[in-house]
């Protein structure tokens, strides 16, 4: 079956490049500030992500309303940005249907399926989870692989030979022999993507998979960083990668584990310290502490201004 334009359009993004999933703005109250999201959109535009993740993990899906949800994509549709727009989609079946539903309402150019909220799933019931969301939608599906929706090879290989618009698999589990297993068998049928937790620690591992694209948190503060690392790991840069590593992710990676959901609020700090506030977390999450934030700052100070 041929693929639908705004699919092949979609795919076409996903083989190439970083990927970015935008921060979902709060006001001091906690309340969505939409105007500072639109804000934050136009920013971050020009710098050349390949694709556009809205209301994601670093967006809180877990934690906004129905018409929360709806204003941050309605949004980013209206913006007209250069790279297609994906929208997110969780919990339990239905809902995650619902918001499949509205996504494609409201203009989206495709789905990032989250796991199934709470509950462990077995094989066959998170197949017919992710059968059902795909067959409620035409645009493209592209798979979170992480937590308690981590999928087998070989019931990847069944999805993907019954749903036409499965077109991505966003591997977060970081299991390198299952994912040799999936590239092996579905690497031509299949767009795989790293989509690690600070994805970048594990590019060069996940390129030489034949996996050369990622989604990157740290785009939402050092863009001009973030782009220049996927450059240097394109070329094969291993000098300039190494002392990236060295200077900035790997303390950045230990000051992220310090709090378990920190991997969502060390974002949203260094944000706030270049001058691109997106607000405070919602709860549970918890914010980095004052000390923390000087920690990250000295960090953040030598790469220079993003602007």
């Amino acid at each position: 079956m041929a693929a639908e334009p705004s699919t092949a359009r979609l795919t076409d993004a996903l083989r190439s490049g970083l990927m970015s999933f935008p921060l979902s703005d709060f006001a001091p109250g906690g309340e969505l500030d939409i105007d500072g999201f639109r804000a934050r959109l136009e920013w971050l535009s020009p710098y050349g992500a390949s694709a556009v993740f809205i209301a994601g993990g670093a967006g809180e899906f877990f934690s906004l309303t129905a018409d929360e949800y709806a204003a941050l994509i309605a949004a980013s549709v209206a913006a007209k940005l250069p790279a297609p727009v994906i929208a997110t989609a969780g919990f339990g079946t239905k809902m995650a249907i619902d918001y499949v539903r509205q996504a494609e309402r409201l203009g989206a150019d495709g789905i990032l399926l989250l796991p199934p909220y709470l509950t462990e799933s077995s094989q066959a019931g998170i197949k017919a989870h992710i059968r059902a969301v795909c067959e409620a939608t035409r645009l493209g599906v592209i798979i979170y692989n992480r937590a308690n929706g981590r999928l087998r090879v070989e019931t990847l290989e069944e999805l993907v030979d019954t749903c036409p618009n499965l077109v991505g698999f966003k591997d977060g589990v970081g299991d390198i022999e299952e994912m040799l297993r999936v590239t092996a068998r579905l690497g031509e049928r299949l767009v795989c993507i790293n989509g690690m937790p600070t994805a970048e620690v594990y590019a060069q591992a996940y390129t030489g998979m034949g996996i050369p694209s990622y989604s990157s948190a740290i785009f939402n503060f050092i863009p001009k960083s973030a782009m220049a690392f996927q450059r240097a790991v394109a070329s094969g840069d291993r000098q300039w990668i190494a002392g990236f590593i060295r200077d900035f992710l790997d303390p950045y990676c230990r000051l992220r584990a310090r709090q378990p959901g920190y991997a969502v609020s060390i974002v949203k700090a260094g944000a706030a310290l270049v001058g691109r506030s997106a607000g405070p977390v919602r709860p549970p999450l918890s914010d980095l502490t004052a000390e923390e934030m000087t920690m990250l700052e000295s960090l953040i100070a030598p790469l220079g201004p993003q602007d």
